[in-house]
């Protein structure tokens, strides 16, 4: 017994594998697909900008904390600084070292850095 393929079989078949390959380029490549490995560095990504977040006002806070002379002067020393610098120029005063840390943390400075050029912009 030998069956005969219909004609369009081989045409379906290809067609089904194309699509579903330039389905699957598609979706990963547009962010409709993650891997395992890519949605892990999202959700530290998240993470750390949730962290960062939570521990900026308490930079603020602690920059407010000062006498209100002392506050005037760092804020004009902090606009003086290039923005590049900013985040240095707040760990060095010691207000990004969160209450109980030993060291201060880099990305909250820079955040903290950016808040109180706001404030500075009042």
């Amino acid at each position: 017994m030998n069956a005969k393929i219909p004609e369009w079989f081989k045409p379906a078949v290809t067609g089904g594998i194309v699509g579903a390959a330039v389905i699957a380029i598609v979706g990963f490549s547009a962010g409709w697909v993650v891997t395992s490995g890519s949605a892990q560095q999202m959700a530290e990504q998240k993470g750390e900008k949730a962290v960062i977040a939570a521990l900026t006002p308490i930079c603020v806070a602690q920059f407010k904390g000062q006498a209100q002379d002392v506050r005037t002067t760092q804020l004009a020393a902090l606009k003086g600084e290039s923005s590049w610098a900013r985040g240095d120029y707040v760990e060095k005063q010691g207000w990004a070292t969160m209450p109980g840390g030993k060291a201060p943390e880099d990305e909250v400075a820079d955040a903290c850095a950016t808040e109180l050029m706001k404030l500075a912009a009042k």
